[in-house]
């Protein structure tokens, strides 16, 4: 469990999976066991009678954030037992056989003498088991329409080969392991900030210069802070978004509506492939404790508008109360396509948000096309230069550079990610405020505030993979 110094004492698991049992799940209508997910309306369904039953709702864990105190962990988010065996042996209630299970892969089967459905939903200790799911609710065929819609955007500089062999008839469900952390933190910032008075201009012609006039303030923000569902990969390779991987499309795709998660069963897994995660509260403890920095800080600037040069703060104080942890499944459509570049190989990614229809995706460029018609246009800009009067005219030496960086970004999307920090929920309450003016400052030649950092990320975060954050 996490070393937290602003947390004492050991963390307080919560049972979720209270009246769970390995085997078999039955139709509360007919009694059969080969029940699967209606994705239209996100019930079960019992394939033998058509009979639909609403799924459990996750109970146990603290619904009201600001109450948070220590750690409270959800039984399915507890440390992985890395000597428990992957393969286990349930019984068939139906005709007695007993079925091997291998939970590294599957976490169901069906028994090979009477075709009963086994399924594992009490918690096992290797992992394999979350506290919640959040079931499919875009279909294939909708999941389809997503990709097709989006790699069609991107046909004309695509790698010949992939275009040749793209087709989403081979598109996968995935339910993909996550961390799901509510945080409970008072935070504090002090430091100074600057409102623009006046924008003038002095000299003439190319001596010509922009400056600016404001006031600079002392400013404070404290306040108390509740996060929501702050939600982390919990699976490493997952987690690693390091050059040369594709892994931030995923990554992209996020917030999923968490609010309508439930008691996780391994019904929803019928028809869907799903990762296990390999990462516990320990491994992903500094990187909330970083995002969470982060939201606290964007969420300072709802207060700090009147502030258009910014603010530098001098002072950040995170103060965490109490964190709350939860193991879930998300679901994600995915369509994946290996490019082989000599030794070299890159896995590609489109990406969708089986909630939301928020599609992303990587798509192999082919470079000497771009190329070409990126030097088509840098020339086209050169004669521009020449034959325009103007004195901006140089930038049009940069057309074929813009356009090559607009399109490489366009098809790649090698910086995508999830804005955690301005998409996560969260609540500000108690909220101080000081201002205090400290003088008006004259001749100022940026158009922004020296120092400003009041909407920059951790430089790790935004910088590095956040797998550079595991022990």
């Amino acid at each position: 469990m996490p070393d937290d110094p602003n947390l004492e004492g050991g963390p307080k698991v919560i049972d979720t999976d209270v009246g769970a049992k390995n085997g078999q799940d039955k139709c509360p209508k007919c009694g059969a066991t080969d029940i699967s997910l209606n994705p239209k309306t996100g019930m079960l369904r019992c394939n033998f009678c058509r009979h639909e039953f609403k799924p459990e709702k996750l109970e146990g864990l603290e619904e009201d954030i600001s109450k948070l105190e220590g750690e409270v962990v959800g039984s399915g988010a507890q440390d992985i037992d890395e000597e428990a065996q992957n393969v286990i042996t349930l019984k068939c209630s139906s005709c007695g056989a007993e079925v091997v299970i291998d939970t590294s892969e599957t976490t169901q089967a069906r028994c090979h003498w009477c075709r009963n459905t086994l399924s594992i939903n009490e918690q096992i200790p290797n992992g394999a088991v979350p506290d919640m799911v959040l079931p499919f609710k875009l279909t294939k065929a909708e999941a389809k329409e997503q990709i097709n819609k989006f790699v069609n955007k991107r046909k004309f500089f695509a790698n010949t080969q992939f275009k040749q062999e793209f087709t989403t008839d081979n598109i996968m469900g995935v339910y993909f392991p996550y961390m799901v952390v509510d945080v409970n933190c008072h935070a504090a910032f002090s430091g100074q900030g600057e409102q623009e008075v006046r924008c003038y201009t002095r000299g003439s012609d190319e001596h010509r210069e922009t400056y600016y006039d404001a006031d600079l303030y002392d400013v404070e923000r404290e306040f108390d802070l509740s996060i929501d569902d702050l939600t982390i990969e919990s699976n490493s390779d997952r987690l690693n978004q390091k050059s040369g991987k594709t892994n931030n499309i995923i990554n992209s795709i996020l917030p999923f509506d968490i609010e309508n998660g439930v008691k996780y069963n391994s019904n929803y897994l019928k028809g869907y492939t799903s990762e296990k995660r390999d990462l516990d509260v320990e491994d992903l403890s500094k990187i909330v404790n970083e995002q969470a920095k982060d939201i606290a800080r964007f969420a300072a600037n709802d207060s700090l508008k009147e502030y258009d040069r910014g603010v530098r703060w001098d002072s950040e104080n995170l103060q965490v109360k109490g964190r709350q942890w939860k193991t879930a499944y998300l679901p994600v459509w995915l369509y994946s396509y290996l490019e082989k570049k000599g030794e070299n190989s890159i896995l590609h990614y489109v990406a969708v948000n089986a909630r939301t229809k928020e599609t992303m995706g990587s798509i192999p460029v082919h470079m000497p096309k771009l190329i070409g018609v990126s030097c088509l246009i840098e020339l086209l800009g050169i004669i521009l230069m020449i034959f325009v009067d103007s004195d901006y005219s140089f930038l049009f030496l940069l057309l074929g550079i813009i356009f090559f960086a607009v399109m490489y970004f366009k098809y790649r999307n090698t910086n995508a990610r999830h804005n955690y920090e301005t998409e996560t929920k969260r609540n500000i309450s108690n909220l101080r405020k000081v201002d205090s003016l400290v003088r008006r400052e004259k001749g100022l030649r940026n158009s922004r505030m020296n120092g400003a950092n009041n909407t920059r990320l951790n430089g790790k975060i935004a910088g590095k993979s956040l797998s550079d954050y595991l022990p």
